[in-house]
């Protein structure tokens, strides 16, 4: 069985920046984590592996420093490690992250067979939308089982599932064909500790990086700020006022005076609320 597991480095969220132009994460000297949503993900992607063979395949797209957290989750035990880099995924919203990781998904399928379960977190810390698995699912047409707590069977022969997933009100038992696509809910499982054996390996090991081309992707306007229509790529800054404030003196005043000296001025400046004033009275006698 191949299994592919989608995680994010993302920065700590206690210093979380947000760059003013683009409304984008800046992430240079930002400490950053493995998504802790992603981490549920990978374990119960190692359990199914561990008890019915097969490979795990972890992918993320980032900047090089990625890299990382990928091999952070080769010292867990996953089996190899892609790392999905370009410019042109610089700034890239859900639409565009989804349309990368599955182009990039592909890829990885036309290598080392294609996966019969893809997982994801269930979100993450710093986009906090929970759209980029189900985006994936579908734009690979695969059955989307999201906010999964318990993966009850499986059987690859047959090529069914069934799971458990939270739902409004309670919790839903569900039975599926794979191929699917799988969002793990934080507390579905505890993480490992990695071996003294897959530290070792993941330290010498090559993460393979590919760009936008090595991925596959064919159409660079879906990629990036261009490909994100949910991103501001703006900000534009109100104009000065032309007109100044109009100063009342308040010397020797008494309320009632200031009061009065107050709504002169604002008729003086907004003449129509004058007639406004002078309807309602009408209207009320």
């Amino acid at each position: 069985m191949h299994i592919v597991v989608c995680i994010k480095q993302v920065p700590d969220s206690a210093q979380i920046r947000v760059h003013p132009v683009t409304n984008t994460i800046m992430r240079q000297g930002v400490p950053t984590i493995i998504n802790p949503f992603d981490l549920f993900a990978l374990e119960e992607a190692l359990r199914l592996r561990d008890k019915l063979g097969g490979e795990v395949t972890v992918l993320t797209m980032g900047p090089a420093m990625a890299e990382d957290s990928l091999r952070k989750a080769l010292t867990f035990g996953a089996d190899r490690a892609i790392l999905l880099t370009d410019r042109f995924f610089a700034g890239s919203d859900t639409l565009a992250t989804s349309y990368a990781l599955a182009t990039a998904i592909s890829r990885v399928g036309q290598l080392w067979g294609q996966p019969q379960i893809v997982f994801t977190g269930k979100q993450t810390i710093d986009g906090d939308t929970a759209q980029v698995g189900p985006g994936v699912a579908k734009r690979l047409g695969l059955t989307q089982l999201t906010y999964v707590s318990r993966i009850e069977a499986i059987d690859p022969d047959s090529g069914s599932v069934i799971i458990e997933r939270r739902a409004e009100g309670g919790v839903q038992r569900l039975q599926s064909r794979l191929p699917v696509l799988i969002t793990m809910l934080e507390g579905s499982n505890d993480m490992r500790r990695g071996s003294i054996s897959d530290a070792l390996r993941a330290a010498r090991a090559e993460i393979t990086r590919w760009s936008a081309k090595d991925a596959g992707v064919e159409d660079l306007g879906k990629c990036g700020l261009k490909g994100s229509p949910t991103i501001v790529k703006q900000v534009y800054a109100p104009s000065a006022r032309s007109d100044k404030a109009e100063i009342v003196d308040t010397t020797n005043l008494d309320m009632d005076e200031l009061a009065e000296q107050v709504l002169a001025a604002i008729l003086r400046r907004n003449p129509e609320l004058s007639a406004d004033i002078a309807r309602s009275a009408t209207v009320s006698r």
